[in-house]
């Protein structure tokens, strides 16, 4: 098993032990997060790091997607893998170019390291 699959099978055993974040935490967190999630939009957590080759190939697809009618109501947060620790205790992520998926302040589901723009939107769209 390679080091993604293995991620991205940790992340899914941890949401589904209940060990997902939640909205009260992500209040203190991520500023915006809170009025985001209370509005009822959809709302994307993008880690990212600058020297990651994963997330730079990420970030354009997220920008074209979330720039479409398709997307428009939905919110994005980056969060920066190499400073911002806090956050990434509290949101339990272990890798940059983790993106995290929020329904009505509550955690959907979670990809890592997927660049491929068509899952990219397929993973986008459960949020919908």
């Amino acid at each position: 098993m390679n080091r993604r699959q293995f991620l991205a099978s940790a992340s899914a055993a941890l949401l589904a032990a209940g060990l997902a974040f939640n909205s009260a935490s992500a209040a203190e967190a991520i500023p915006g997060f809170d009025d985001a999630a209370a509005k009822g939009v959809p709302v994307l957590v993008h880690v990212t790091a600058p020297w990651c080759e994963v997330c730079q190939a990420q970030k354009p697809v997220v920008a074209r997607l979330l720039g479409t009618s398709d997307f428009k109501t939905m919110k994005e947060f980056d969060v920066d893998f190499d400073s911002q620790k806090s956050i990434l205790r509290k949101l339990r992520v272990q890798s940059q170019s983790t993106m995290v998926l929020f329904k009505n302040g509550k955690e959907i589901d979670r990809s890592v390291g997927v660049s491929d723009p068509a899952r990219i939107e397929a993973f986008l769209r459960k949020a919908l």
